[in-house]
């Protein structure tokens, strides 16, 4: 076989291999998928047989190293409810976080197209404490949609599990509502 033809060969099984690989999302930056406004549709489900959806509209600021991300919920039994994360970015692949509610701070941490992080949330303040602690995980999909999934704990245990599903639409909200 002449080199031409071997060098031919060569590339055409190169290029083969490389349209093969699998397609993976972009590496998940909260910055980037939350600046300015996003939507999502969410479903909360517990033990007790509870049950609730809701909506919510988010609008993202950046400045410098910190995300202000405010979330405007509407519940679909009419209730309404306003909660603000502030997201410092302290690495190349971390965050740490807060919002009003959020007991301490969580550490974001990155891998790929997903986050990680664990916070705990006092669902009674002012009141006799009553904490949980949620387990969220944020995948970003190929579509371009981030998919939360959340285990909510009580002393370890499970007690109740949300999925929330955001698009940079309303209309693909509505579409991956779930």
């Amino acid at each position: 076989m002449t080199l031409p033809r071997r060098f031919s060969l060569l590339a055409a099984l190169l290029l083969s291999a490389l349209i093969s690989l699998p397609v993976h999302a972009a590496e998940l930056r909260l910055e980037d998928f939350f600046k300015g406004k996003t939507y999502a549709y969410g479903s909360f489900g517990a033990i007790t047989g509870l049950r609730r959806s809701f909506r919510v509209d988010l609008t993202g600021t950046v400045r410098g190293k910190v995300l202000t991300l405010r979330e405007d919920f509407r519940y679909d039994d009419g209730e309404r409810d306003t909660k603000t994360w502030i997201f410092t970015r302290t690495g190349p692949r971390t965050y740490s976080g807060t919002r009003e509610g959020v007991v301490g701070e969580t550490t974001v941490r990155i891998s790929g197209n997903t986050a990680r992080f664990t916070y705990r949330v006092d669902l009674d303040p002012g009141g006799k404490a009553n904490i949980v602690r949620f387990h969220d995980k944020l995948v970003l999909e190929d579509d371009g949609t981030l998919r939360n999934t959340a285990l909510v704990t009580k002393f370890a245990l499970p007690i109740a599990r949300v999925k929330v599903n955001f698009a940079p639409t309303l209309a693909g909200a509505e579409a991956i509502r779930p």
